[in-house]
């Protein structure tokens, strides 16, 4: 039983973290589309809009509460929590606080607000990477990672993240010359 547990858990994480990381692409080009000229800034907000309710509400939302679903499943199977498990739902209680941020950029591109730009919605976007990461770390390695190394190499990953996300919009500013 725990073997399917937590295979359910695994497709359901994955397909989260599908939804995330395709949501924002999604308020991107919705956000970009918004400063186009009509017709097309009507048409292209249109048919964003439909993409994203269908993403958040078909498979965003309900595979996050899939996860929980099973995870927590998991850890009544286990019985007693392991230590390390303690700093992944840390990390995994970050994940639903950036699920809840992800639905207030939802609910405000719906009604046609759009607070941020597409450059601050794609540093948005890293966030659930640094987050995927940290989990993926914590579980794969568990008791034998340092916990100063590891994050020592969070922090790196970090900085060569946003240094990567500098480069593409210095390489994009100057393609659009």
């Amino acid at each position: 039983m725990y073997q399917y547990v937590k295979a359910l858990h695994i497709i359901f994480i994955v397909t989260w973290f599908a939804g995330m990381f395709y949501i924002v692409r999604l308020f991107i080009y919705n956000t970009e589309a918004n400063e186009k000229s009509e017709p097309e800034r009507s048409i292209l907000t249109n048919q964003f809009s439909i993409m994203i309710k269908r993403l958040w509400y078909g498979i965003t939302w309900p595979s996050a509460i899939l996860t929980l679903i099973f995870g927590t499943w998991i850890a009544f199977l286990w019985g007693s929590v392991p230590s390390w498990l303690w700093i992944k739902l840390g990390f995994v209680a970050a994940l639903y606080a950036y699920q809840f941020t992800l639905q207030k950029i939802y609910n405000d591109e719906m009604k046609g607000i759009f607070k941020y730009s597409s450059n601050q919605l794609r540093i948005w976007n890293e966030v659930a990477t640094i987050l995927l990461v940290a989990v993926v770390m914590i579980v794969t390695v568990k008791n034998s990672m340092s916990w100063i190394y590891g994050l020592a190499g969070l922090v790196l990953f970090i900085i060569i993240l946003m240094s990567a996300i500098k480069i593409y919009k210095a390489i994009r500013n100057k393609n659009q010359l």
